[in-house]
């Protein structure tokens, strides 16, 4: 597959941060009234990929809505608390060598629908800043995945850029976008379709060929 730029995913395409979020997200929840309710690492995998506010309505759909987003936000600052914490070395196998030895040859970047902080908190931990071009994510701008990879393209005038995620809404997003989808098989979901796969992060290496316009 011929690109000029790589866009990645992060949860379930670069690392699987659940079993930490999940322990966080539990103290959140119940600090907010839900004294009964456990977040599971199961339950964030089926919910990740969508937006904060969509995973809030999801999981908290009995929660009066300010109060839903008020619990949300202490969800999201917990984990970071957590994340940053945490001596955690959750990437999958290969994550780290393989985007240095790509952005020796290619634009790397990452858009998620994840919190702002969240990816300069992935950065920071595996010490990826150097080698990421841009990111861009639905904290910052409140829009969707979507948008945010339109955005990313536009700002860094890519020709034929690949966005490589995991689930049915990255999926999605990519085929909105107008940008071929990469399937990494090993993470959360089971999209329909896809215009590559990958079964180990490794892969990316073979699987694109840099494309220079």
């Amino acid at each position: 597959m011929q690109t000029d730029s790589i866009i990645l995913d992060v949860d379930g395409t670069l690392w699987d941060s659940t079993p930490i979020v999940a322990r966080a997200w539990t103290r959140a929840v119940r600090e907010g009234g839900c004294t009964d309710m456990t977040v599971t690492a199961d339950r964030l995998k089926e919910l990740f990929g969508r937006t904060m506010k969509v995973i809030a309505d999801l999981l908290l759909p009995e929660v009066e809505e300010k109060k839903r987003y008020e619990i949300m936000d202490n969800c999201c600052e917990y984990e970071h608390q957590a994340l940053e914490e945490d001596e955690c070395r959750i990437c999958y196998p290969g994550v780290i060598d393989t985007i240095k030895a790509l952005s020796e040859k290619i634009p790397v970047c990452i858009v998620s629908n994840c919190q702002s902080g969240y990816i300069e908190l992935f950065l920071k931990k595996t010490g990826l800043a150097p080698c990421v071009k841009d990111f861009e994510c639905y904290g910052n701008t409140g829009r969707n995945k979507a948008d945010n990879i339109r955005l990313l393209v536009e700002r860094n005038q890519f020709g034929s850029p690949v966005y490589v995620g995991d689930t049915q809404g990255d999926l999605e997003a990519s085929r909105e976008a107008g940008v071929p989808f990469i399937f990494a098989s090993y993470g959360f979901g089971q999209p329909t379709e896809y215009d590559g796969k990958i079964s180990s992060f490794e892969e990316l290496k073979e699987l694109t060929e840099v494309h220079r316009a």
